[in-house]
Parts: C-alpha cells; sequence; structure tokens
C-alpha cells in the first residue's frame, strides 16, 4: 500500500501486522528507517497496539468473573495485544483486520487505520470494534519509531510516570523525576527509558536539527497515554500515545486511570494521532 501527496510517500504493508514501512517527506524519514529486521513487524517504521498496549503482568488477567491467559508474544511477555501479530487487508486508504477470538485474545474484534497524508503531515484514525457477543475490555494505540540523531531534541509533557518493577510491570505512579523530564527540549541520550507517562498533554515535538526538520506529534484526548521507549545506544526511540497505561487489564477495579474502555457488543472505540511536519 502506497500514499503520495506532493513531496510525501507513506509505505504500508497489511499483511505484516499493519504496518507503517516507512513515511518520508522531501526525502526525510520521519518515521525511523527499516533496518536488519526488514522481515519482522518491529522491524518496521510503525505498528497498531489492539487492543491493548504493552506488557500485561503474568500473561493473564480476569474479566467478568472469568480468568484469561494470554500467548508469549516476546521475550515472555504478553504484550502489545494482537493485531500486530495479524495479517491485515488495504481497504483504499485504510487497513482493517477482523478478529474472531481464539488463543491471541479471547474476544472477537474488528479494527482499523485510516491515513490521511498531506504533503506536511499525517493522521493516523484508529477504530476497534468489539464483535464479542457480550461486553469486552478494549484499547488501543500506536508503536511509532523515530530517528535518534546526534542533535536531535525530545519535548513533551506529562504530570506523572510508572515505575516498573522487576518485571517491567507497573508498581508506583511517581512526579516525573529528573532524568526523564522533557518538558524543556532536550535530546535524549544518556538515558534509558521503557515507562508509561500518565496524563501527558498529548503533544510532543521532535527536532532533527541536521535535517532543519520538527515534527509535532498531537493526538485526541482517548490517547491519554504516553510510552516512552529509548533504549541505550540505539539510533531510534519510540513515543506511543496509547489509551490505556501498561497492565491496564489488571487495574480495572482500581481506583487508577488504567484506561481500558469496556465496550457493549457493536461499540467502537475510536481516535487520532496527527504528526506534523515543520521547519526547524
Amino acid at each position: 500500500m502506497r500514499l503520495v501527496s506532493g513531496g510525501a510517500e507513506l509505505v504500508c504493508n497489511p499483511q505484516l501486522g499493519g504496518t507503517i514501512v516507512s513515511w518520508t517527506v522531501d526525502g526525510v524519514s520521519l518515521f525511523r528507517p527499516v533496518g536488519g529486521e526488514a522481515d519482522t513487524v518491529r522491524g518496521q517504521g510503525c505498528y497498531p497496539l489492539v487492543p491493548f498496549s504493552n506488557r500485561v503482568a503474568g500473561r493473564a488477567f480476569s474479566f467478568a468473573g472469568q480468568r484469561h491467559e494470554l500467548p508469549d508474544l516476546m521475550n515472555g511477555f504478553a504484550i502489545h495485544g494482537a493485531a500486530w501479530q495479524l495479517p491485515w487487508r488495504q481497504d483504499g486508504d485504510a487497513m482493517t483486520v477482523d478478529y474472531p477470538g481464539g488463543a491471541l485474545w479471547p474476544f472477537a474484534f474488528s479494527a482499523a487505520q485510516r491515513f490521511a497524508l498531506t504533503p506536511r503531515g499525517l493522521t493516523v484514525t484508529m477504530r476497534v470494534t468489539n464483535r464479542h457477543t457480550a461486553p469486552a475490555p478494549l484499547a488501543m494505540g500506536l508503536h511509532p519509531y523515530f530517528p535518534r540523531t546526534p542533535e536531535m531534541t525530545l519535548q513533551f509533557a506529562a504530570t506523572s510516570v510508572w515505575l516498573n518493577g522487576a518485571d517491567m510491570i507497573p508498581a508506583a505512579n511517581v512526579q516525573v523525576p529528573a532524568e526523564w523530564d522533557f518538558s524543556r527540549a532536550r535530546k535524549p541520550g544518556g538515558v534509558f527509558a521503557d515507562n508509561c507517562f500518565a496524563g501527558w498533554h498529548r503533544r510532543a515535538e521532535l527536532t532533527w536539527p541536521e535535517h532543519a526538520t520538527r515534527l509535532v506529534v498531537t493526538a485526541d484526548q482517548v490517547f491519554r497515554h504516553a510510552v516512552v521507549y529509548i533504549p541505550r545506544d540505539a539510533d531510534f526511540f519510540a513515543l506511543e500515545p496509547v489509551t490505556n497505561m501498561n497492565d491496564g487489564l489488571n487495574r480495572m477495579d482500581q481506583h487508577v486511570d488504567h484506561g481500558m474502555a469496556v465496550l457493549a457488543p457493536g461499540d467502537t472505540l475510536e481516535g487520532a494521532v496527527r504528526f506534523e511536519v515543520q521547519a526547524a
């Protein structure tokens, strides 16, 4: 699937987990270029997180009095939902998928990503619909990887962040510590993070002085959490607008902003993430 608008090009691979392979504007890659894992979902520029984001403690959760176990999808974790493991299909300027329920996720759902490409921007509108015969929990998000160059800076603000335990599951919600405070633009170099930020302002700025390019990311209210993944010594990082907190499936009976929606049969969760390219 290929969309073109002026000097912008968007390339997607529906069969490979509904992924965005690349998005370029005037020859500049706004998502991380595909590298050594070109044949894997996690090696692409961006992929969908449906019907939940990030990890689930113990690869299991309970809902409506029944316990459900989830498979190991990455290094022992139940992670990033089910849709990235499924072939999607192209439908005009969208990619869609239907899942009848099974080993990846116990409840039937359908999902869509619709793309609006302009010469200087990209809007991804996500929808997930409960196709189960009873109410079911659902969430969604996007997992874009961005190039991390020596001079690039990141800016976003959040009210708090979840600290992880040794199992990478959230253990405590705290004020954002100094090393993760990006409320003013700064380089992400030298910082490791793989954490969920709560109450982020749903706006981030990424600036690459080398290309005189700034990318402004904004998200609808439903994406009120952001997962930030900054690996050590890598040429990329991820800032993921998501609806649920990590392990939200196991927090639904707690007084926290877990972000999981419980949808009646046929009901839909929808929201958009916008990427705007500016001169820096």
